[in-house]
């Protein structure tokens, strides 16, 4: 919107509709106006416009919420409940894909023979080197084929090549898409996470939560998150409610409270740092679910020693530093175990590593509850592997005892492998071996 445009007024019922436009001949912005009703408008009439068109049109306390970015109203009295959303809300602006026919017999993969594997994610053609693989460029020839690009005909697959096997399982996207995520958590693992609102199905909810929170004297600090989007992209952490109510309009987008109490590491060059933990996951069966975590991890830590404050720093509040110009901490898993217990004495790893899968188990226990499309599908012809973020928050028990919960964030389907491979070369023969060949003994994981 231009300075005139910005300028206009809201109103209940304007007078005019504003449109911005940009005219490529000049690279300017433009408001153009349209009568908002089909008579004439008097000349002496005040040019308004509905600051919230179309946003919330069939949702009278919606329309109330969004507005509380320019005019405060109290909506502590709704009901902040999360119910299980209906059928619409998985179909909604999603592709939609076919499932396995449950009819076709999945023959075993070759035992004669390597197995033909076409990749095109090029850190497995660099690192497979397990001698019952054998890599081929002819999807036609391959035994299992591994796509960066999403798949949706499963049916046909099943039908047609019911010999092959695939890195993707129908339904996958309701933990890979952050939205459906927090649904599918919320199932099983509520307390794993964060406190989350769908600023598009869950506005007057979040609203309501806010402002309670505000009554209560807490913490208001939110980070928001495009549904769809990694690597910290278009997320920002903030505190006001009237800017958290304007960055929906850039995309749909999550508000998810933001943890103001994280478990910190000491940098002893830095300081107290935020950091986050990547598990990589190994999925190789639905039915019955079969899922392991590899035990390496790898960690993130931002540069800057965490508080809150100074929002727009994005050193101090994100870890997510490969993609960018700046320091890149890096530590190997067993080196972060011995400081991390050195610093939070009496907190062992191991039990909070088994916490953890507890809670990497609920999500997949979560996400086969149902079938597509608010669940995963089960497919004799898949295997898959995610990368799931997570970071670690402080609480109290019952008893009020410290202690320390991990927190899920999001999953990530085809996730980058480039550290996994530099710092352990038989990173995919372990992923491969688990996935294709039903190996675990000496591969590095855990069933979950």
């Amino acid at each position: 919107m231009d300075e005139f445009g910005s300028r206009v007024q809201h109103s209940n019922t304007p007078s005019y509709r504003v449109v911005p436009f940009l005219w490529a001949g000049d690279g300017l912005g433009y408001s153009l106006l349209f009568p908002a009703k089909p008579h004439t408008i008097p000349s002496n009439t005040a040019v308004t416009r509905d600051y919230v068109e179309g946003q919330a049109a069939t949702d009278p306390v919606a329309r109330q919420a969004l507005l509380c970015a320019w005019s405060s109203s109290d909506l502590t009295h709704v009901d902040r409940r999360q119910e299980e959303p209906g059928l619409q809300f998985w179909q909604s602006a999603r592709q939609a894909e076919s499932l396995p026919d449950p009819g076709v017999t999945i023959p075993p993969l070759p035992e004669d023979r390597p197995i033909m594997v076409y990749s095109e994610y090029p850190f497995i053609n660099q690192n497979l080197t397990h001698p019952r693989f054998a890599l081929t460029d002819n999807m036609a020839d391959a035994d299992i084929l591994w796509l960066s690009s999403h798949f949706k005909e499963f049916l046909e697959f099943s039908r047609e090549t019911p010999e092959k096997r695939i890195n993707q399982f129908p339904g996958e996207n309701v933990i890979t898409i952050k939205d459906m995520l927090c649904v599918v958590a919320r199932r099983m693992i509520k307390k794993y996470l964060p406190v989350t609102f769908n600023l598009v199905t869950e506005l007057a909810q979040f609203v309501s939560y806010y402002q309670q929170l505000e009554k209560d004297g807490e913490d208001t600090h939110w980070i928001v998150k495009p549904w769809n989007l990694a690597r910290g992209l278009d997320m920002q952490v903030c505190k006001d409610l009237t800017h958290i109510l304007r960055l929906p309009a850039s995309g749909p987008k999550i508000a998810q409270k933001y943890l103001h109490d994280p478990v910190l590491f000491h940098r002893e060059e830095v300081g107290m740092v935020k950091f986050d933990i990547r598990y990589i996951v190994l999925l190789s069966s639905i039915k019955p679910l079969k899922v392991f975590a590899y035990n390496r991890f790898w960690l993130r830590f931002a540069n800057i020693p965490f508080s809150l404050d100074k929002l727009d720093i994005y050193e101090k509040h994100f870890t997510v530093m490969n993609y960018t110009d700046t320091d890149l901490k890096q530590m190997f898993c067993q080196d972060f175990i011995q400081q991390f217990e050195s610093q939070n004495p009496g907190y062992p790893w191991a039990e909070i590593e088994s916490e953890i899968f507890t809670m990497l188990r609920g999500v997949f226990d979560g996400a086969t509850a149902f079938i597509p499309p608010a669940g995963m599908g089960h497919s004799a012809q898949s295997g898959a592997m995610y990368a799931t973020d997570l970071m670690l928050n402080w609480e109290k028990d019952e008893q009020g005892n410290k202690i320390i919960v991990p927190k899920v964030l999001e999953f990530n389907w085809l996730p980058d492998c480039e550290r996994a491979c530099d710092y352990y070369p038989e990173f995919f023969n372990d992923v491969f071996s688990v996935l294709w060949l039903g190996e675990t003994e000496g591969h590095h994981v855990t069933q979950l």
